[in-house]
């Protein structure tokens, strides 16, 4: 699945709400831009997509019927 897929399926499924499938989303485009980046320029926006995704913390515990 490419970034295109994986943002059609998470508009589709009404996620765009969960930010652990945006997190995967930046994932992925980062993946597909990574040939065109510096090896620099690839890790700092991973540590930046790493950090973002700690930032959500334990957020979801005693809702995990609701966003899972």
């Amino acid at each position: 699945m490419d970034s295109n897929e994986l943002a059609q399926f998470i508009e589709h499924t009404g996620s765009a709400a969960k930010p652990w499938l945006l997190a995967q989303l930046r994932l992925k485009k980062l993946q597909e831009q990574r040939p065109h980046l510096s090896p620099e320029d690839y890790a700092k926006t991973l540590e930046e997509i790493n950090q973002s995704l700690l930032a959500l913390g334990d957020w979801w515990e005693g809702r995990e019927d609701d966003v899972f």
